[in-house]
């Protein structure tokens, strides 16, 4: 074996080189920081508890307040406006005046049929005096008959003239709107002011074909109305009608619903209100999820995620459904009321995966 002392100038030793790679491996590998392992990202989904329908099921509708009735007053008559004392906002008692022409005029023809009638009695009592001593014709006596007829008409309706003269409340009524003030002259049918029969208002609001095809006043178990300013109060509503033609675009119908006009709120026509329609169902203990919770599987097996509260984890489970209905899937097998199930982004998610709910 050769010793070292017998290598030539510029020769390397091959052992030598390989010591010095692994020492200079070692001590490179003791630098490199220690792997650390990322996070799991928590993803928002949103979840929904399950439930069993019933025998019942609650729709809810976004309604609109209307009063009962709504009247745009006028004037039958023309003539210069000299009397509204009505304010917007207040309240009319009943037979209360609500506007007034110049009566002077009305009144001089009152005066005039007045006088006319009263002439045309004479004329006529005359005749008939004349007629008993054979000293006119029957028929000049049938024409003072018929004058005197005449001009009693002629009062009658001048006094109707000077009664439209003045408008009245024909209900206990709330002044929406004023729409002329005094001394102006008022055409006959011209709308002098709106008034709102407020006793009971009605709830308004539009519900799909669907539902006003396959649901009669029998299923009606319960209806009421809640305010967002009412702080969970409900308001008892009774149905009123339903119009019979659908609207163009939405192809919903609107249905009226009535309330009594709570004293201790101010419900005004325009405000909105949420109405909640409790119907009674065809079976008993169904349970309906959203169609975007199931997963398909290639075998044409349905599956849910389950979530989890306790560690925020999710898992799956198989169920079984039935066809499709208006509120959702039909569960008839595989989940209980109080089950947690992930709605949205299914496909997304991962068994063990955590969530947060949104």
């Amino acid at each position: 074996m050769a010793s070292t002392c017998d290598r030539k100038p510029g020769q390397i030793d091959m052992r030598l080189i390989a010591i010095l790679f692994v020492l200079l491996c070692l001590n490179s590998c003791d630098q490199v920081a220690p792997l650390e392992t990322a996070p799991q990202t928590i993803r928002p989904a949103k979840i929904m508890t399950v439930r069993s329908e019933g025998n019942e099921v609650t729709h809810q509708f976004t309604a609109r307040i209307e009063a009962l009735q709504s009247v745009d007053v006028s004037f039958e008559v023309g003539g210069p406006l000299t009397e509204l004392p009505i304010r917007e906002g207040e309240t009319l008692s009943a037979g209360a005046l609500v506007a007034a022409l110049d009566p002077t005029d009305f009144q001089l023809a009152v005066r005039e049929a007045e006088v006319q009638l009263r002439l045309a009695a004479q004329d006529l009592n005359r005749k008939r005096k004349v007629l008993a001593e054979n000293g006119i014709a029957k028929s000049q006596v049938q024409d003072a008959r018929s004058h005197y007829e005449l001009q009693r008409v002629r009062l009658n309706k001048a006094k109707e003239q000077l009664e439209d003269s003045r408008i009245q409340a024909p209900f206990e009524a709330f002044v929406s709107r004023r729409y002329f003030d005094r001394h102006v002259n008022v055409q006959p049918g011209e709308p002098v002011a709106r008034l709102l029969d407020l006793t009971k208002l009605q709830v308004v609001f539009n519900v799909p074909e669907s539902l006003l095809a396959t649901t009669d006043q029998e299923r009606l178990t319960a209806s009421w109305a809640e305010f967002s300013f009412g702080d969970g109060t409900q308001f008892d509503i009774a149905y009123l009608e339903n119009r019979g033609e659908a609207e163009a675009l939405a192809q919903t119908y609107e249905v009226s619903f009535t309330m009594p006009n709570p004293p201790e709120w101010n419900i005004l026509p325009g405000m909105t209100a949420t109405a909640n329609i409790r119907l009674s169902g065809t079976q008993t203990g169904k349970i309906l999820i959203p169609a975007a919770s199931v997963i398909a599987a290639p075998d044409n097996s349905l599956s849910v995620w389950i979530y989890d509260p306790e560690d925020g984890q999710v898992s799956i489970r198989a169920i079984e459904t039935g066809a499709p209905e208006e509120g959702g899937l039909p569960v008839t097998d595989g989940l209980a009321p109080g089950d947690q199930i992930i709605v949205t982004g299914a496909s997304q998610l991962q068994p063990g995966m955590q969530v947060r709910p949104l």
